[in-house]
């Protein structure tokens, strides 16, 4: 059992929704990642997705694609992203870590080596944006075959047939886009991913997590009600920059402190959600 699923497992028997927050390898600084990610993990994240920087993403928006440039502009590479996730590892060995990226940096590492290599680092899944599941077959293959979690997006225009694609594919849970556009938007409609929900459930076995568009404790509350999992990204990232905008030497504390709180408020507002949440 992959350390995904078992935290699943976990979080249902305990009644309880994931948290998942996503951060950007290297940002705001590249020797503070390993301790961000133990932050999260401290503060109530089920699953860390660790984002892989890359020069031109399709689904990131603003707030994302400035945090992967600066993490670029310091050289940060696929390569010390797995470095980040082994360091990880000498000290959290029960947190998942999923790598949300792009298809560009695994091509030229080359498909096998990356899945070699992100198995010896601990990584336990894998989302790679433009990877369509009908042309997924050799990606999904070497992720089983090195115990990594294949993941995939639905979206609210996914057809019952794209679903039943992800679905074939698909191990650990499915990341459901709550909104047709980038990270960060702000337009989130609560009914509308209530009403998506139960048609992925019909194809997909695995967890469902939402995520873009969730930027506070309350809407994180309400998706809750009607997904297994929360993902927030945007907002985490805002709240790094806007802590280490002064660049001095209280940035980092600032950070930590920040970022902890919020991660820390967003797991109690799940927990305290009615008991009758599904």
């Amino acid at each position: 059992m992959s350390r995904i699923q078992a935290t699943f497992q976990a979080l249902q028997a305990q009644g309880k929704k994931g948290l998942i927050p996503f951060m950007m390898t290297g940002d705001p600084e590249p020797a503070w990642t390993v301790d961000l990610m133990h932050v999260l993990a401290d503060n109530g994240a089920d699953v860390i997705e660790l984002g892989v920087p890359f020069s031109d993403p399709m689904a990131d928006g603003p707030v994302i694609q400035r945090a992967a440039e600066r993490a670029l502009v310091k050289g940060v590479s696929l390569a010390q992203v797995l470095d980040n996730v082994a360091a990880f590892r000498r000290k959290n060995t029960h947190t998942p870590v999923v790598l949300m990226g792009y298809a560009n940096p695994i091509e030229r590492m080359g498909l096998a080596a990356f899945a070699q290599r992100a198995q010896m680092a601990g990584v336990d899944g894998v989302l790679v944006v433009d990877y369509p599941p009908e042309e997924s077959d050799a990606f999904a293959a070497q992720m089983r075959a090195h115990n990594l979690d294949p993941i995939f997006l639905l979206a609210p225009t996914s057809t019952d047939e794209r679903i039943a694609a992800v679905a074939k594919q698909a191990s650990g849970y499915v990341y459901y886009v709550s909104l047709t556009g980038v990270t960060g938007a702000a337009h989130l409609d609560p009914d509308s991913v209530a009403g998506k929900i139960p048609q992925i459930k019909r194809h997909v076995s695995v967890p469902v997590g939402v995520g873009f568009g969730i930027r506070d404790a309350q809407t994180a509350a309400v998706i809750g009600q009607v997904a297994d999992a929360v993902v927030i990204g945007s907002r985490i990232i805002q709240l790094l920059e806007d802590a280490t905008r002064d660049q001095d030497d209280q940035s980092a504390a600032k950070a930590v402190k920040s970022l902890a709180e919020f991660i820390a408020g967003i797991r109690v507002a799940l927990d305290e959600m009615p008991a009758t949440r599904k």
